[in-house]
């Protein structure tokens, strides 16, 4: 499964998160895959998801969002369609009503981002 995530046209080297993030991993914390989405990176590590959102003009501003995994109770996909060029992803955290949503373009493959959640999401 990794070699097809490392296809994509949205996925970012395991170099890279660690050369961009690693002040973010934990000791022996695991890189599975990342995720390029517009100025956003998704990061999977055996741990958590993290996600990185570049705020502002510039995009010196960034929030970490760390989400462990046991923390994510639900989530879905939306495909693209004929009019709609974005796939979506909502990810429900803990008793949150509110998902988080992310918009995909089409060099990311949604199916490979759902993949990784259903592997680790328990």
């Amino acid at each position: 499964m990794l070699g097809r995530l490392l296809g994509n046209a949205g996925a970012v080297s395991g170099e890279a998160i660690q050369r961009d993030f690693g002040r973010l991993l934990a000791d022996n914390e695991q890189v599975y895959a990342g995720f390029k989405v517009i100025r956003d990176t998704w990061i999977f590590t055996d741990r958590r998801l993290i996600l990185v959102d570049v705020q502002g003009m510039t995009g010196r501003k960034k929030e970490y969002l760390s989400i462990p995994y046991s923390k994510i109770t639900m989530y879905s996909v939306e495909t693209t369609g004929t009019f709609d060029l974005d796939a979506e992803l909502k990810l429900w955290i803990g008793s949150n009503p509110q998902p988080i949503e992310k918009k995909f373009n089409k060099s990311v493959d949604v199916y490979a981002v759902q993949g990784l959640l259903t592997q680790f999401v328990k």
